[in-house]
């Protein structure tokens, strides 16, 4: 990725990481009128239709030995569950939030986020107003918020409103997963915790990924800001939650990041880590989906070479067995995943993966590999969404 693209991206990760509660505590006065989330232009992602959720998911399997194939990928029309995302902070639009219009940069995301779950659940992805990349990028370099705009809490009352209309005109009794990654998963634990938790429609919750934010349990606990939502412990445990943070195992978090710790005031708290190929806990192989080339905000390089004096990959995802393996780890006050590439200079594979943010050729370490959360996992997470969509289904034929 070129120098000035990871420029950029040293605000925008910034941005992505603080949108899960700076944007509640900038208070203005104005405010919105409601989405018609009847209407399905306001779904970034509708089951059956031919949207950012319905592109090509092939993926380039590249052994150790530097062997590729083709792993094919298709959504499954009849899927028993559901699966309701929210996106993370990704709008360039220039006010305090964002319009309900979809750009490449919301598409994008989804792509890398959410379409490879179609093969287990039907995927619901509203727009919602979100507090911008522009108003973030002001917040973290000092500058002054544009002008005007709604109250900052638009985005969390948008996906209430399409979080209800899905669950009055779709839902039908089906299970329902509930995903979403930095700002997508701030909106989700709010509500999670103000309209899921401790009331009926828990019920329906198979459960719930939480990437790239501090959700805030008991230390050593399971439970915390939810009170019957606890951490999931096994791949056919229903009605939990998986959440963490990304740090390369050699680059833990420094002293001033904002990740894997939870907020100061709740000194008896700490931030969730829920390694989703280990739920159990230790260490194991992380499943990664890997975009070819760039990452969800996008990038123009060409593909890099994921395997020397080797053929270019011309699919939209890479997978690497045994490169990646993740742990939780405590450290320093600090609760995260710890990815370990293993790397073997005597193989031809590649060595390493992308996914700093880096400005002037200096790392942002505080950042961790946040740009690349749900990538790092997304073949565990696709695995757990069929096993504990399954585990939902057999509960239920009791």
């Amino acid at each position: 990725m070129s120098r000035k693209m990871f420029a950029v991206l040293t605000a925008t990760t910034g941005a992505l990481a603080l949108a899960a509660g700076v944007w509640q505590a900038q208070a203005q006065d104005a405010a919105l009128a409601k989405n018609d989330y009847a209407d399905k232009s306001s779904w970034l992602c509708w089951p059956g239709r031919d949207d950012a959720c319905a592109g090509d998911n092939t993926a380039t399997v590249i052994a150790a030995s530097g062997a590729m194939t083709t792993e094919t990928w298709a959504v499954n029309p009849s899927a028993p569950i559901d699966c309701f995302y929210v996106y993370p902070t990704v709008s360039n639009d220039p006010g305090v939030v964002s319009d309900m219009i979809a750009n490449d940069e919301e598409r994008r995301v989804v792509e890398q986020q959410l379409s490879r779950l179609g093969a287990q659940c039907r995927v619901y992805a509203p727009l919602y107003r979100q507090f911008t990349l522009t108003a973030l990028r002001a917040l973290v370099t000092g500058g002054a918020l544009p002008a005007g705009g709604p109250r900052p809490n638009t985005g969390y009352l948008d996906v209430v409103d399409a979080w209800n209309h899905y669950l009055a005109h779709e839902n039908d009794g089906r299970g329902v997963v509930l995903i979403g990654h930095s700002q997508g998963a701030g909106v989700l634990t709010q509500l999670i915790a103000n309209e899921i938790d401790g009331k009926p429609v828990q019920d329906k919750l198979v459960s719930a990924f939480l990437i790239g934010t501090n959700l805030p349990v008991e230390k050593g606990g399971k439970t915390g800001t939810f009170k019957s939502i606890p951490l999931c412990e096994a791949t056919d445990q229903t009605g939990c939650a998986v959440a963490y943070v990304s740090f390369r195992a050699e680059a833990p978090p420094p002293a001033n990041s904002r990740f894997g710790v939870a907020p100061p005031q709740a000194q008896t708290m700490e931030a969730a880590c829920v390694n989703p190929a280990a739920l159990a806990g230790g260490k194991a192989t992380l499943h990664a989906y890997l975009a070819s080339s760039g990452n969800l905000l996008g990038s123009s390089q060409e593909p890099q070479p994921w395997v020397k004096d080797g053929a270019a990959v011309t699919t939209p995802f890479v997978s690497v067995p045994g490169l990646l393996s993740g742990e939780c780890v405590r450290q320093d006050g600090f609760h995260y995943l710890a990815v370990t590439v293993n790397a073997d200079p005597a193989d031809p594979r590649t060595d390493t993966i992308s996914g700093d943010v880096v400005q002037d050729g200096v790392i942002a370490q505080d950042w961790g590999l946040h740009l690349i959360d749900v990538n790092l996992a997304m073949g565990d997470i696709l695995g757990l969404v069929e096993s504990q969509g399954a585990a939902w289904l057999a509960s239920r034929q009791h």
